[in-house]
């Protein structure tokens, strides 16, 4: 059957209209029904076109750009493909079969097709993957061999489809069956031996962890694993993803770059009232529209923005070493690897040191010969030494035994900080003694730390500010260590590192000792501040205040009038003489007399409680007197009122508990006490930061998260400038300064606004002085013509 040219097919009913693909794919989209016979006709057109060009592919030679055979048959294959493509969504029954013969001739001839060919057959099954036709599951594998092929356009378009095909399935929710078997595809290209293969995957791997679309245990232990895989570049690759590098360096191909790499920064658009105004009120309707379009697409770029600059700054939380399963076997294989790898270039050396010793410190794992294969290298005179320090540092941490890292801190010491010793190796020295001993303080010795304190009176500024920010840490740690003058004002004068393997465990409410130390305060100062020196027992002292005063005594809980009065802080020393002593004996007659209160025949000038104690002996008495405390009635009741909002002042009130330490027995606290928890918490906080001028030690999982740069351990050194770099500071300021000139020409030169004459033109004056200057102008004109015309015009008398 002769194929038809593709711009010459005959529609049915219509003999004498030609139509070509594009007008005839518009006009079956329309009426799908009524053209069956042309859909049979140009399916049976793609058949034979296939099996054509299989056979001219098997007779002729290939190559990666192609087959060197006929380009008219390619391309009648390539525009029917789409054709078919784009109408297959209104014949489902009868190109059925459509998808899997794109997905065959793929599988079977991808590396023998054309180029334009494998992009167009590429993009009409791209086509039936958006329109859900075929799924991504069955084409995944296709498309990853496509990007092994060398093409850049076809790997570009291959790659980007699947990064965004994945992402579209996860956008509204994680559709975690799909993921798992796309995940095991990609897993099991990644443990293939084949290099080409295994890159793409991990590279497809690494960007949808990037973008945190597949952020799960599964794929950043995948991307772990690549590290063990034979190939280097392999490895090299995913110790630069593990490293945090933005993109994997990848000089075959840019396939890393994305819609969202590509897109230019917009400026920024400030969203004002006065624009959202003329969105909605100002304008034709045609121009509003237009307005909120672009208000929304500023909306959606700041958003877009926003969200970008969190993921920058929140990089530690999306890396693969914070899911590992088994972060103890990674690091060993690992660290095997790095042993017996005398092959590998010292930069990879490099960079698997820094993934062992990043995933040591952050899980806070045990590899002791990791620290003996680190002193091999520390020696000033050590390539990228400050980088392989920096790994050191971050390998250290308070699980690790003192002893298995002694060796390689003295070695340290010794090597870097002596007086033969460089003054930018001494400064790097003394901050890697001080950024190890933050987080093993007890590798420092007191020896050795005040012969390195008194690098502090170096001449050298590197020099005596480390050493001052190394004295500074240990005010902190173990000002014990420290010689007395050295001291300071510590806040913590016991303060001492804690012993290796010991653990603080909270036995108590975080904070609730703080409440304690307050209520101890009000209450030494409620004592200090209601009793008097010359109050006493029977004593007469209230006739002067007309106020209502009640008299507690300690150990009394209940009253004879109903009703117990309990004393609101508790008012002994704390010490126990006897029982005897501190208590009422149960012979004494206690008598509540309140004035106002009963109908006895007391005086009312007796405003103070009477206690008659009938059986006791004066001694006794005199040298057992009872504290006492004087509260108003006023006050009593302002404590009955908050008693009925407050659980807490109503146990104070009852007197059943004193303080917060015995309340938190049956565990009950209120929501005014958390709050005041969190308020003097926040004044302790407040108050030591200015006590240790801003310096607040870290905790232990602060400094496991932290990463410690290379760059902070050569803080304050000076290094010698180039010629370039010296023109470059001295130019820094000068950009708005315009070129060099006398000060005589900027005179002459006019930079001012008008003249006063030039004013006097433009000035605006009223008509009566506007109509007197035209009319004065109009004489002067005429008198000059009057005498003009006088004047003698004839020969010269000289002359």
């Amino acid at each position: 059957m002769a194929a038809l040219p593709a711009n010459e097919i005959s529609a049915s009913g219509r003999t004498s209209v030609k139509l070509n693909l594009t007008s005839l794919q518009s006009i079956m989209k329309v009426d799908p029904e009524g053209y069956s016979s042309e859909l049979s006709l140009v399916y049976d057109q793609f058949k034979s076109s296939l099996d054509l060009f299989q056979q001219q592919a098997a007779l002729n030679y290939t190559s990666i750009s192609g087959i060197s055979a006929d380009t008219t048959v390619a391309k009648d294959l390539g525009d029917r493909a789409m054709f078919l493509a784009h109408v297959t969504p209104f014949y489902p029954k009868e190109l059925a079969q459509f998808p899997t013969e794109l997905v065959q001739l793929l599988e079977s001839s991808a590396k023998s097709l054309l180029s334009g060919l494998r992009v167009q057959v590429t993009q009409a099954l791209i086509l039936l993957v958006n329109r859900k036709i075929i799924d991504i599951v069955e084409t995944l594998e296709v498309f990853m061999v496509l990007q092994t092929l060398g093409d850049k356009a076809l790997q570009k378009l291959a790659f980007s489809h699947v990064i965004q095909s994945i992402r579209r399935m996860n956008q509204k929710h994680k559709n975690d069956p799909k993921n798992k078997a796309l995940q095991n595809i990609l897993f099991r290209m990644l443990q293939q031996e084949d290099e080409a293969i295994a890159k793409r995957a991990l590279i497809t791997l690494c960007d949808l962890h990037r973008r945190k679309v597949w952020c799960d245990d599964r794929t950043a232990n995948a991307i772990c694993t690549a590290c063990f895989h034979p190939s280097t570049r392999i490895m090299i690759s995913a110790l630069s993803f593990l490293l945090d590098f933005e993109k994997i360096e990848d000089g075959d191909s840019d396939d890393s770059d994305s819609e969202d790499d590509q897109a230019t920064p917009q400026p920024q658009v400030v969203l004002n009232k006065e624009a959202m105004y003329k969105a909605n009120h100002k304008g034709t309707k045609a121009s509003k529209k237009k307005k909120k379009a672009k208000l929304e697409r500023v909306a959606r770029s700041m958003k877009k923005q926003q969200r970008l600059s969190s993921e920058n700054s929140n990089t530690n939380h999306s890396s693969p070493l914070n899911h590992l399963i088994d972060a103890q076997g990674f690091s060993e294989k690992l660290f095997s690897r790095l042993q017996s790898s005398t092959q590998e270039r010292f930069e990879v050396k490099m960079m698997m040191l820094k993934v062992i010793a990043r995933t040591v410190g952050l899980h806070h794992l045990i590899l002791l010969n990791f620290y003996s294969y680190l002193q091999k290298y520390v020696q000033p005179h050590q390539r990228d030494v400050t980088t392989l320090l920096a790994a050191a540092v971050q390998a250290c941490h308070e699980m690790v035994p003192p002893d298995a890292v002694e060796p390689l801190f003295k070695q340290i010491v010794n090597q870097f900080v002596h007086d033969r010793s460089r003054p930018e190796a001494i400064t790097v020295g003394l901050n890697v003694v001080r950024e190890i001993c933050l987080r093993m303080p007890l590798l420092m010795t007191e020896e050795l730390l005040q012969d390195l304190v008194l690098y502090r009176k170096s001449h050298e500024k590197a020099v005596s500010a480390s050493a001052r920010s190394l004295l500074t840490l240990f005010r902190e740690v173990c000002p014990s260590l420290l010689v007395k003058k050295d001291r300071g004002r510590p806040t913590g004068l016991k303060a001492k590192p804690k012993a290796f393997g010991e653990v603080h465990v909270e036995s108590n409410i975080p904070g609730v000792e703080l409440l304690e130390e307050e209520d101890q305060g009000n209450s030494d100062e409620d004592i200090d501040g209601d009793d008097s020196p010359d109050e006493d027992i029977d004593g007469d002292d209230g006739q002067g205040d007309d106020s209502v005063d009640l008299v507690e005594e300690d150990g009394i809980g209940e009253s004879d009038g109903g009703g117990s009065i309990g004393s609101d802080d508790e008012l002994d020393d704390g010490s126990d003489d006897s029982g005897d002593d501190d208590e009422v004996s149960d012979g004494d007659d206690i008598d509540y007399s309140v004035d106002g209160a009963s109908g006895d025949e007391e005086s009312e000038d007796d405003d103070l409680l009477e206690i008659n104690n009938s059986s006791g002996k004066d001694a006794d008495v005199d040298s057992n007197k009872l504290k006492q405390k004087k509260r108003k009635f006023s006050d009593f009741e302002g404590q009955l009122n908050a008693a009925n909002n407050s659980l807490r002042a109503l146990k104070k009130l009852a007197g059943t508990t004193e303080n917060v330490a015995s309340s938190s027995n049956d565990g009950i606290l209120s929501n005014e006490d958390f709050q005041r928890i969190r308020e003097l918490k926040a004044k302790k906080d407040a108050r030591t930061a200015l006590t240790q001028h801003g310096f607040k030690l870290p905790t232990s999982d602060q400094l496991s998260l932290k990463r410690v740069d290379a760059a902070t351990l050569e803080a304050n050194i000076k290094r010698k400038l180039t010629k370039e770099q010296k023109l470059a500071l001295i130019r820094e300021g000068r950009e708005d300064r315009g070129k060099y000139q006398a000060r005589s020409s900027l005179k002459k030169k006019k930079t001012g606004g008008l003249s006063n004459r030039e004013k006097e033109h433009k000035k605006i004056m009223p008509d009566a002085a506007r109509k007197a200057r035209i009319s004065r102008t109009r004489q002067q004109k005429k008198t000059k013509q009057k005498h003009s015309d006088k004047q003698f015009r004839g020969r010269k008398a000289w002359k």
